[in-house]
């Protein structure tokens, strides 16, 4: 018999539920859409800041006291001590290594370079002063598991542009700066005499890529971090290391001192992946280095991440606000129109109770078909939006399903609170005499 009632006044006001579900739709839709982004957008801005370049910077623990204005580090690049290079395979073994993504070490030498392509027979090769880049380029770490870990300075420096090709790392190649390039009247393909102001350590490295970065690598020549190591006497060791990492925008409790913390405190804060907590394990496994976060990068993506969720939580918050509006005044409606109908069930002995659980199980219906239709055109509002914004849609999710369906059932009983009240409370004799 309840099911026969309810099925009723589906079929004879189908006009009253259609608006009803269309509400709920409408707003479970963005609803949708809102949380799959919000949900997704921390890994894919993590992946987006990727592109950024390295988040954190290693040096020599003994060097001078760090100058850092803005996030950015003035201290001399040639200047201090120096970390041994066999210890960089040790960073693939801290707790957070799967989220480290690249690193690569440098070494800067101040060099003489000149080009025999530059020499004409009026006038000798031009040759000038320049800065040597030791690095990596495409180097392959052994891991314990068995796999190699391939990283270099294209993943650290994603802003590099190199026309041509990236250096070799056992041959004596080199990518020049544009700036320099120009300077000595070199291209690709020419050799490039490169050396110390002692004569027995000249190297002939053969160009194989302009360096185009937008900064003071543009004056620069960029070699592999043994050529570098030859030229500074320094085998096997290196000056700074670049790391890119994927974290947690930092919180308040994320940017705490760990010296400060408890024992639970500290554990908590070692399992997050905050670029705090993990340049701490990375600084663990490096004996003598300074690991240091480069705040221009972190900071901005955690501001970014930040007013981008609460801008998709007002978004939300306003969906669902809006939902329950137009729920209530489809209920009310309804609850007008069927006063005769009701009453006439108390007349009969129905109770308020049974009354409100009717008009109840009626809008539950109605949130449950709301909720999964709007869900179904949320997901598909979510997938064009995160392929526009970041490429790739986000995947659906059966939490975002439970969520929507609570929430368009919280939705449809709040908004629908007020006119069931009133619907229960309704007195059957004058409205059954017409007044």
């Amino acid at each position: 018999m309840f099911a026969r009632l309810i099925t009723d006044s589906f079929t004879r006001r189908p006009r009253r539920k259609m608006l009803t579900v269309a509400a709920l739709a409408l707003g479970m839709a963005v609803v949708t859409a809102a949380l799959s982004v919000a949900l997704d957008v921390g890994d894919r801005l993590a992946a987006e800041f990727a592109s950024l370049g390295a988040n954190l910077v290693v040096t020599p623990q003994a060097d001078s006291l760090p100058l850092e204005i803005g996030g950015v580090d003035y201290r001399p690049a040639n200047s201090g001590a120096y970390l041994p290079e066999s210890d960089l395979p040790k960073i693939k073994s801290v707790f957070w290594h799967n989220n480290i993504i690249a690193f690569a070490p440098t070494l800067d030498v101040s060099v003489q370079a000149w080009s025999p392509a530059s020499k004409k027979w009026f006038s000798p090769g031009v040759v000038g002063a320049a800065n040597l880049i030791g690095t990596w380029s495409d180097h392959a770490i052994p891991l314990s598991d068995g796999k190699s870990f391939v990283t270099g300075a294209g993943k650290t420096n994603p802003w590099w542009k190199v026309e041509g090709r990236w250096f070799s790392e056992n041959r004596y190649e080199a990518i020049v700066g544009a700036s320099l390039a120009k300077k000595l009247d070199v291209k690709i393909g020419d050799s490039l005499n490169v050396g110390t102001t002692d004569k027995s350590s000249w190297r002939v490295l053969q160009i194989v890529g302009i360096l185009r970065a937008g900064g003071a690598e543009d004056d620069s020549v960029v070699a592999p971090l043994a050529v570098a190591q030859i030229f500074a006497g320094k085998p096997a060791q290196y000056r700074k290391l670049y790391v890119l990492a994927l974290t947690k925008p930092e919180d308040a409790f994320g940017r705490r001192d760990p010296k400060t913390m408890n024992a639970d405190e500290f554990e908590r804060w070692s399992c997050s992946p905050y670029v705090s907590s993990i340049a701490y394990s990375i600084q663990q496994v490096l004996p003598g280095s300074d690991v240091r976060v480069i705040h221009r990068i972190a900071d901005s993506e955690g501001q970014i991440l930040t007013r981008v969720r609460s801008l998709l939580w007002l978004v939300t918050l306003a969906a669902l606000l809006a939902a329950a509006l137009a729920v209530g005044a489809s209920s009310a409606a309804s609850v007008i129109e069927r006063r005769s109908e009701l009453a006439l069930m108390k007349a009969l002995g129905a109770g308020s109770g049974m009354v409100g659980f009717l008009l109840a199980a009626e809008q539950l219906l109605l949130a449950f078909v709301g909720g999964t239709l709007g869900y179904a055109i949320g997901y598909i509002l979510a997938r064009i939006v995160g392929t526009k914004i970041f490429g790739v849609p986000p995947l659906p999710s059966f939490l975002v399903l439970s969520v929507v369906l609570g929430l368009a059932i919280l939705v449809t009983l709040l908004g629908s609170a007020l006119p069931l009240r009133r619907a229960t409370r309704c007195e059957p004799a004058p409205i059954l005499r017409g007044e």
